[in-house]
């Protein structure tokens, strides 16, 4: 059976998107295998999944702005961890061991260490390891680059991938039979394929089988003959792919669009911000993405604390509008912070909104499912421009700005707002 009809059923459906630059021609199939509603339907339609706009890059002028990341658009995130289950129960339950997961920087990586920690129960020993586009240093020079691939499509193509400093762990890792490479969606495999290769090269040559693992699938407008196929590009490897939603796109330019300007955004330098220390949470290959959230659960109750005037930390005082933003990469812890805000109003009456997104990298046009846009300077010390979309800040009592950096890194923009509290590795 061709790699792309994986866990697709017969139910296809039409719509065509109107952006300025041009039209985007959807052909879909949902997903049968995915959970379904009292009526025998797939909870996963299409509108439950993305929204639609321009991408300010030339080499590609859409975007599929997914409503289940928390990136583009903030979401609750009991909705963000439905999505990562769902996605994660695709996954066959019979793989060879040693299994890593491995996530795309910067959209995926909160994706992918919740398909990781939902694979867990299944998969206890399974690795998690994201792509970075933040170098990392050290003094004991134990942070060396296992290897580098491209992401060809992207605003920021270039990607590094770090080894384990832990003997074992690097053993385990090297040793990896099953690879479930997690990403928000997939078009052309292209990134699959270059990443596949890149960790066959820095050692990964006992890899058996690849599950390529998307929220949306759009591989379908590829030419599938036997010459273009993954299967085919990944010799003697088994490869599958699990999705919420599948189909193809078709784009078509509008007559003579005006010329794009990106913003310089590729880079994989340090910056001149210091990260500090926030646990494991993918960076570096790890067993426990949670280590560390009881340490930063911690100090945003401290911070807290003293945002609001009390002499100890209460519940009680969490205003009923609260949106958490990770920034970045830094995406996961957050997230696990907003999933506790979260589940302290599980009991109230009316029910408070908690909802989770991110700063980004991504330079987005607005119009369609990008309402609003703010820009600032990037806390990391790159000297570029960072964005928040969908995010109109009188809109929340409490925005939770969660950085690791330190607090005085962030741009003015924030700084200036009086319900803002930023949560940086001094706090």
């Amino acid at each position: 059976m061709p790699d792309y009809l994986d866990n697709i059923n017969d139910r296809s459906y039409k719509r065509t998107i109107t952006l300025p630059r041009g039209t985007l021609d959807l052909t879909y199939q949902i997903n049968a295998s995915s959970n379904h509603d009292k009526y025998g339907h797939s909870s996963y339609e299409l509108e439950d999944l993305l929204g639609f706009a321009q991408r300010i890059n030339p080499k590609r002028a859409f975007l599929f702005v997914s409503k289940v990341l928390g990136r583009h658009i903030p979401v609750a995130p009991s909705i963000m961890r439905q999505a990562f289950t769902d996605l994660a129960n695709l996954v066959p339950s019979d793989l060879p061991q040693p299994i890593l997961v491995i996530g795309m920087a910067e959209t995926a990586v909160g994706l992918s260490a919740g398909v990781h920690q939902a694979l867990q129960t299944r998969y206890p020993d399974a690795l998690l390891l994201n792509s970075t586009r933040h170098a990392q240093h050290s003094a004991d020079d134990t942070d060396a680059l296992l290897t580098t691939f491209s992401e060809d499509h992207s605003h920021a193509s270039q990607h590094l991938i770090y080894q384990s400093p832990d003997k074992s762990t690097q053993e385990q890792l090297l040793a990896s039979k099953t690879l479930i490479m997690v990403d928000d969606e997939a078009s052309t495999g292209n990134t699959c394929v270059n990443v596949v290769s890149a960790l066959r090269g820095a050692g990964l040559d006992q890899l058996e089988q690849v599950h390529l693992t998307t929220l949306v699938d759009w591989s379908l407008n590829q030419n599938q003959g036997a010459d273009n196929s993954i299967s085919t590009r990944l010799p003697n490897i088994d490869f599958h792919r699990h999705h919420l939603l599948s189909g193809a796109w078709q784009w078509t330019d509008a007559p003579n669009p005006e010329p794009i300007t990106m913003p310089s955004v590729d880079t994989t330098e340090a910056g001149s911000q210091a990260l500090g220390d926030t646990g494991h949470w993918g960076r570096f290959p790890t067993l426990d993405s949670t280590d560390g959230f009881d340490d930063y659960l911690a100090k945003f109750q401290t911070a807290f604390t003293r945002f609001s005037g009390q002499a100890q930390f209460d519940k009680g005082q969490l205003p009923e509008r609260i949106l958490v933003l990770g920034s970045n990469e830094f995406v996961w812890l957050p997230f696990l912070l907003a999933e506790w805000l979260e589940s302290q109003f599980q009991d109230s009456k009316p029910v408070a909104a908690v909802n989770f997104s991110a700063l980004t990298r991504s330079p987005i046009a607005l119009g369609g499912a990008i309402t609003t846009m703010l820009s600032f300077n990037d806390n990391y010390g790159l000297g570029m421009t960072n964005f928040v979309y969908n995010v109109a800040p009188d809109d929340w009592d409490l925005i939770v700005l969660c950085v690791e950096t330190s607090t005085d890194s962030v741009d003015q923009v924030w700084q200036n707002l009086d319900n803002v509290l930023v949560v940086g590795v001094d706090t």
